[in-house]
């Protein structure tokens, strides 16, 4: 039986995180598998140092924009595929989904859009979400071990944000946004941190224009999902809050396989 320890961090750029201290980080945590969102950088604008640190291979999807989303995965263990994108043209030009086949499971490393821009950006984030729980659902209805893990931009319930009531109306807690969450999670997906923690006042994200982080002022947006089928072998799932660097903080799990 091995041992398996998983991270997701949305860092808002790697190359800033990179200057804060991501790579420090990277080697004290030690994760066999780390997947990174809002990358903001292409490969060829990267330093060797990030693109293969001591240990880790690494596969990057990125935006056709530079500057703009983007998501790697950093991985001790070698996996047997790797697909960028979900295979729509429209949804994969941004370079959100990195799905990797380690053979014991399937894990999806996502960066899922944010909707506050516009309608025509919330359309576009649940056209994403309907599209990837498809074809989520087609290899869990095959029995696959699948991981979903990143930023999903919606905090599920009340307890997952500070201010629920002032942001009822806000894209990351409408309820079209919570209504695809409680479809998604109705085909069985398990929420990791809340198998664990039923409590209120664990978050992810902080708004750094008006220092809520000071305040504990936050959202519950990144998240691991598994399949039952996994549950099993779930041993940990935790949030590191005390890690600077980002809007967002790191999360992670632990795995018995």
């Amino acid at each position: 039986m091995s041992k398996l320890k998983l991270l997701s961090w949305n860092v808002n750029g790697i190359r800033a995180s990179h200057k804060k201290g991501f790579l420090n980080w990277l080697e004290k945590e030690k994760p066999d598998i780390l997947c990174v969102q809002e990358t903001k950088a292409q490969e060829e604008q990267l330093t060797s140092e990030l693109l293969s640190p001591n240990c880790y291979k690494t596969y990057w999807s990125s935006a056709e924009k530079k500057g703009y989303s983007g998501v790697a995965t950093y991985t001790k263990i070698e996996p047997k595929e790797v697909k960028k994108g979900l295979g729509i043209k429209r949804l994969d030009n941004e370079g959100r989904t990195l799905i990797s086949d380690f053979g014991d499971f399937i894990l999806y490393n996502i960066y899922f859009p944010n909707g506050q821009r516009s309608q025509e950006r919330l359309d576009f984030k649940l056209d994403f979400y309907n599209e990837f729980l498809k074809q989520v659902n087609k290899l869990k209805d095959k029995g696959k071990k699948i991981i979903v893990c990143g930023d999903v931009n919606t905090a599920h319930t009340e307890i997952d944000l500070a201010r629920p009531r002032e942001n009822k109306d806000t894209s990351g807690f409408l309820p079209v946004e919570r209504s695809w969450m409680d479809k998604f999670f109705s085909y069985g997906y398990i929420d990791t941190f809340r198998h664990f923690c039923k409590e209120g006042g664990h978050y992810t994200y902080w708004d750094p224009v008006t220092r809520a982080r000071e305040r504990n002022v936050g959202w519950r947006i990144d998240y691991f999902f598994i399949t039952p089928n996994l549950l099993k072998s779930l041993k940990k799932a935790f949030i590191l809050s005390d890690v600077m660097g980002s809007d967002h903080c790191p999360l992670g799990i632990e795995l018995e396989l």
